[in-house]
C-alpha cells in the first residue's frame, strides 16, 4: 500500500476529475476510496463517476455491493489489497481516489484485527458478566489494561469481553496492540488532499446538491426504498439519502430537504478536513479557484515524479 498514490480531499473538492487526469499522467488504474460508491444503484447521491467521466481509466471497487448489504473497514482493506496486487501484476500504478478517511487510515497504517475468538474463554467471560455484571469485567480491565478500560463504558459488555479475551490469548494488552497500528506510514508515501477556499467549497457543495435533484435523486431514493429487500439502515445513513427518505416518508417540502442536505454536506466536508489534518501522512494540495483539473493533475504528477 505504501507504493500506491492517494488523492483525497473533502466532498466536492474535485477529486474525480483530477483523479482521472492524474491516472492518465501516471499510467495508473483507480481504486475508489469511498464507502458509498461501493453500492450498486446509489449513483446520483454518491456522485459516482459515470463511464464518460472515467475517460477510459479503469476504476475498481465501485458497484460491488447491493444496497441492502454492508461491509466493514477490514472487508474494504482486503478487497483493496487484492485489487492492488492485480493492478501491479498488469504493470500499472495504483491510484486511490476518494474521501473516506477511515479507509485511508486502514490502508496507510494497517488494521488491528486481533486473534480469533476462543469460544470456551468467551463463554466463561460472558458467564461472569451474567453473574456479576459487566461492571465487574470493567473493574478487572482497569487493573490489567487501564487505557482500554478508560475508553470503554462499564456497560459495553461486548468490547469488555473482547479486551479481556485478547489479553488472555496473547498475554498483551489490547491498547498496546492497537497502538502498534497507529504508526504513520513513511514520509515518502504520496498522499495528497485537494484543498479549496471555504467559500468556494460551500458554493460547489450547494450547486452539486441542486444538480443531484435535477438528475433524479428523489427517484433514485424511491427505487431503493421500494426495492426488495430495501436499502439497509447503514446505506440509508449516507449524506442526502437520509433526508430524501424523510421527505418521502413525512412530506417535508423538497426545498427544505435540499437546504438540509446542503447544510449536512457542508458539515460532513468540515469533518473530513479535520480527519485529514489528523493524519500526518496527508499533504495538503491547494487548488486555485477555476483551475482546470488537468492543470492540477499535471502539477501533482510532477511532484510525484520528483519524489518530493
Amino acid at each position: 500500500m505504501h507504493r500506491s498514490v492517494y488523492l483525497t480531499g473533502a466532498t466536492a473538492s474535485g477529486k474525480t476529475a483530477v483523479g482521472v487526469a492524474l491516472a492518465q499522467h501516471l499510467d495508473a488504474e483507480v481504486i475508489a476510496l469511498d464507502s458509498m460508491t461501493l453500492y450498486r444503484g446509489m449513483d446520483i447521491g454518491t456522485a459516482k463517476p459515470t463511464l464518460d467521466e472515467r475517460e477510459g481509466v479503469p476504476h475498481h471497487l465501485i458497484d460491488v455491493l447491493d444496497p441492502w448489504q454492508s461491509a466493514s473497514v477490514a472487508d474494504y482493506r482486503g478487497w483493496a489489497l487484492q485489487t492492488a496486487a492485480e493492478i501491479e501484476g498488469r504493470g500499472k500504478r495504483i491510484l486511490f481516489v476518494g474521501g473516506t478517511a477511515l479507509y485511508l487510515k486502514a490502508l496507510l497504517r494497517g488494521l488491528f484485527e486481533g486473534p480469533a475468538a476462543d469460544t470456551a474463554l468467551r463463554q466463561e467471560l460472558e458467564a461472569e458478566a451474567d453473574r456479576r455484571g459487566p461492571e465487574a469485567l470493567h473493574a478487572r480491565l482497569e487493573t490489567l489494561d487501564p487505557r482500554s478500560a478508560a475508553r470503554l463504558h462499564p456497560n459495553d459488555r461486548r468490547r469488555l469481553v473482547r479486551a479481556l479475551e485478547v489479553l488472555a490469548l496473547t498475554g498483551r494488552r489490547l491498547s498496546d496492540l492497537q497502538t502498534e497500528h497507529e504508526q504513520p506510514a513513511p514520509d515518502d508515501v504520496a498522499v495528497f488532499a485537494l484543498q479549496r477556499p471555504r467559500p468556494e467549497m460551500h458554493d460547489r457543495i450547494n450547486r452539486r446538491v441542486v444538480a443531484m435533484f435535477r438528475e433524479g435523486f428523489v427517484e433514485e431514493v424511491r427505487r431503493l426504498r421500494e426495492s426488495d429487500p430495501p436499502i439497509s439502515p447503514v446505506a440509508a445513513q449516507g449524506v442526502g439519502y437520509l433526508e430524501v427518505l424523510e421527505h418521502l416518508e413525512t412530506g417535508i417540502p423538497l426545498e427544505r430537504t435540499i437546504s438540509l442536505i446542503q447544510a449536512r454536506t457542508r458539515q460532513f466536508a468540515k469533518r473530513q478536513e479535520t480527519w485529514f489534518r489528523g493524519l500526518s501522512e496527508v499533504k495538503p494540495w491547494p487548488v486555485a479557484t477555476s483551475e482546470p483539473p488537468g492543470v492540477t493533475a499535471r502539477a501533482l504528477a510532477d511532484r510525484i515524479s520528483s519524489g518530493n
